[in-house]
């Protein structure tokens, strides 16, 4: 019986090495987390030895292999070695994905159209770390400023809100950590509550094209993310210090990240910022000073196939509104606005005063994934946000401590999302969300409460598909579905809605007459569909051409619609419309881009076309009991912007290079055939820059920002009563400044402090030639030149 069972073994084992092993076993390794190619990724078959190293697409190739199954080694620089199974039968292809981890902290990425690569219809840029780093004592917006194509609109010059392709506010979306802010972002003067020394990515979407994270951002998105921690045992840390001579004032930021070879990780970050008066080139800017501080904190586990993170973070800001932008009667109105001076200058000073804003937001978030075979990366996320704005006037008597706007804003969102291969070729990526919103108006400031309480929720679901035709041409398309339900309460002064038409209108609504104001309940409804369509194309290893179309629906927000009263820090009466419906936005965005080795180019032409856009612009002056105002009107249109972004970046030599960029938008009121209004104006910048690596990493760089005068522009200028001279005067409000030409100042040295820590030290100029100046997209231009030649010490230490 023995022998018998020795023969069949031999029979068996003769037929086993009789087969052919001629099989190919090949495929790319990418990373997980955005599909980039790695390259240098040894995989190893442990069974017989044989090896291959993938190329600088990701690709690898191993032959000579049996139909059988193989345990396959996979390592890269700075990801965890992992083993998998592989059953070979014949011609194998397979796509590996590794938890990869930069080695590279802090790389700010600024990306034109997608993020983490999930769209491919709109370019990217990049910007380094060391550009988001010398904004450390700066803001968001003025980090996002530096960008073609991204301007900001300011409040004096600590209200900084970004402004992408001529559109802002509610039409601009900021996701910080995977979480939509919901930060009373309709204001013109509500500066985003990010802390930018807590963003480790940062990336900027011009248009509506990223479904994935909203349907009504006409403008664009913009995405902070914190820095990855490596998944292996180390602690690192950074701390950026910064003092500068305007505003008398310093910052410090600082982080210490933990991570482990088991995957679990942790940071820590916090920063302060504390600044006095800033200076225009001949006077202080009395009442501007700034006091900001903030703090986050991230736990979690990271496998490869599995993973959690919480994450919380507490931003906390005080700012002072130009003083001399709060004024008394219309005479002071025509003297302020026609004055080249402030009427109001005071000593520097550290104490912020009325009128001022103090905000504190609270942003808490929990998400796990998981990967499951043969569906893909599901993700699950629940956030909840609270957001308390005050904003204080200059008030007299037993009023004199109180906020005159005191709003809470408490969101809470959960989504699920799935990000699915479901093929070679074709990828997929989809979700649903569903947000419920309360915004209380605190009655006891003792003034008209100028947005109501309301409840709103919100429901959407999107789908994403990319499809690779080929290796030159990969298309494109998305669709998303948002639904939102608003209940309010809202006090509305009788004369102001019968002189709106609201009681024909809308009488079904008034839930109580009182003596000279109605109690309404309005409860509205909208319907927004988003689609998105595109395709890039590769015409060689240099150059690409990307198209893109979106469709965007917005709707209005609660400050459009219900507006009645003063809006203390914006020095302004704003009047809402409840008759509004969704702004319909379609853009076609074309760019080409160019790669080569000295050469960098890209050229982004676009045309947006929007139905019922709303805007905001001055009808007059009103007298109050706290001053003399102008007052502010929304109203819906047919608007049309068109404009185009230029980037060029040359390597002279070695050491030296030249970077240029151009940015040119117009805006048009087609029912109208006027102009729109605050559309930002031609500008260019211009940069050469010397680096010496051998002499401490040295770098010298001089900027050219030049800022054309805005030539087309809306009358909206209006006649006052001047009791002075008891005559109807003319009110400009406008005429645009004139141009101006800033040169700006920037150098760094690095240095060793330790065998593993290592010191940047930096010293920087803006508006080197302490130049006079007005910024047109600078709301409080009317009362005041801005900033004035600041001189900044930056050190940075990595340890």
């Amino acid at each position: 019986m023995r022998f018998y069972a020795f023969i069949l073994l031999l029979i068996s084992s003769g037929s086993l090495l009789s087969q052919n092993c001629d099989a190919i076993f090949s495929g790319k390794v990418i990373d997980s987390h955005d599909d980039t190619l790695l390259a240098g990724a040894t995989l190893l078959i442990i069974e017989t030895g044989q090896s291959a190293l993938t190329d600088f697409d990701g690709n690898f190739s191993i032959s000579s292999l049996c139909n059988a199954s193989y345990d396959v080694q996979i390592s890269h620089p700075y990801c965890d070695t992992v083993t998998y199974t592989v059953k070979i039968n014949g011609n194998t292809t397979k796509t590996f994905r590794l938890e990869h981890h930069l080695e590279e902290l802090n790389e700010v990425t600024v990306k034109g159209r997608a993020y983490e690569k999930k769209s491919n219809s709109l370019v990217e840029t990049v910007i380094s770390k060391e550009t988001l780093e010398s904004f450390s004592n700066g803001s968001l917006g003025d980090a996002l400023n530096s960008l073609s194509g991204v301007s900001s609109l300011n409040t004096g010059n600590t209200v900084v809100k970004p402004v992408i392709n001529g559109l802002h506010s509610s039409r601009v979306v900021i996701m910080n950590n995977g979480v939509r802010m919901e930060d009373q972002e309709w204001g013109a003067e509500h500066a985003p509550n990010v802390d930018v020394n807590s963003s480790g990515n940062l990336t900027v979407i011009k248009g509506a094209g990223a479904l994935q994270y909203s349907g009504d951002a006409v403008g664009g998105v913009i995405i902070s993310e914190a820095a990855k921690v490596p998944v292996k045992d180390t602690l690192y840390g950074k701390t950026l210090m910064t003092a500068a001579t305007n505003g008398r004032g310093a910052s410090l930021s600082t982080s210490l990240s933990k991570g482990t070879k088991t995957g679990w990780y942790g940071t820590v970050q916090g920063t302060l910022k504390r600044y006095g008066d800033f200076e225009a080139p001949d006077y202080v800017l009395s009442n501007t000073g700034i006091f900001e501080r903030n703090a986050s904190l991230s736990v979690g586990l990271n496998k490869f196939n599995f993973g959690v993170e919480a994450y919380y973070s507490l931003f906390r800001n005080e700012i002072g509104i130009l003083r001399a932008s709060h004024i008394g009667g219309a005479t002071d109105q025509i003297r302020a606005i026609n004055s080249n001076r402030p009427l109001i200058v005071n000593d520097f000073t550290y104490t912020i005063d009325d009128p001022r804003q103090d905000v504190t937001h609270h942003l808490a978030r929990v998400k796990g994934f998981k990967r499951l075979e043969g569906l893909g990366k599901i993700s699950l996320q629940y956030d909840f946000q609270q957001n308390n704005r005050l904003e204080f006037d200059v008030r007299r008597g037993d009023d004199r401590d109180d906020a005159s706007l005191d709003l809470k804003l408490t969101t809470h969102t959960i989504q699920l999302n799935l990000d699915a291969e479901i093929s070679e070729k074709l990828d997929m990526t989809a979700g649903i969300m569903t947000r419920y919103q309360n915004n209380f108006a605190n009655p006891d400031t003792g003034v008209r409460r100028l947005i109501p309480d309301y409840d709103r929720y919100d429901a959407a679901a999107y789908g994403i598909l990319k499809y690779e035709i080929n290796e030159n041409l990969i298309a494109e398309l998305g669709a998303r579905f948002d639904y939102t339900y608003m209940d309010v309460f809202k006090f509305y002064r009788t004369s102001f809605w019968e002189s709106r038409n609201y009681d024909d209108l809308f009488p079904e609504i008034v839930v109580e007459e009182l003596d000279n104001q109605l109690l309404t309940n309005p409860q509205l409804n909208f319907y927004n569909p988003s689609v998105t369509a595109g395709a890039t194309y590769a015409f060689d290893d240099a150059s690409s051409l990307f198209f893109n179309y979106s469709l965007a629906s917005r709707a209005p927000n609660p400050s459009e619609l219900f507006s009645e009263g003063l809006h203390h820090s914006a020095s302004r009466i704003e009047l809402g419309d409840l008759r509004f419906d969704s702004e319909t936005a379609h853009k076609f965005s074309v760019t080409f881009q160019h790669k080569r080795k000295g050469l960098d180019f890209s050229i982004n032409p676009y045309v947006n076309s929007i139905s019922d856009f709303i805007v905001i612009e001055p009808t007059g002056v009103q007298q109050t009991i706290r001053g003399n105002f102008q007052v502010w009107e929304y109203r819906q249109t047919d608007a049309q912007l068109l404009g185009v972004d230029v980037d060029a970046n040359i390597v002279i030599d070695e050491n030296f290079s030249f970077k240029h960029q151009f940015s040119f938008v117009k805006g048009y009121d087609r029912s109208r055939d006027e102009p729109l209004i605050d559309m930002p104006p031609v500008n260019t910048t211009n940069e050469i820059v010397y680096e010496n690596k051998q002499l401490n990493k040295l770098r010298l760089a001089l900027e050219s920002q030049y800022v054309f005068r805005q030539n087309e522009f809306p009358d909206t200028n209006f006649e006052v009563f001047n009791p002075e001279t008891e005559m109807d005067e003319l009110v400009d409000v406008s005429t645009p400044p004139d141009a101006y030409h800033l040169l700006n100042f920037k150098s760094s040295m690095d240095f060793n402090v330790g065998s593993e820590s290592n010191l940047t030290v930096g010293l920087n100029v803006t508006n080197v030639l302490n130049t006079s100046y007005r910024n047109y997209l600078n709301r409080l231009r009317y009362y005041a030149d801005d900033l004035g030649r600041n001189i900044l010490l930056n050190l940075k230490i990595n340890y």
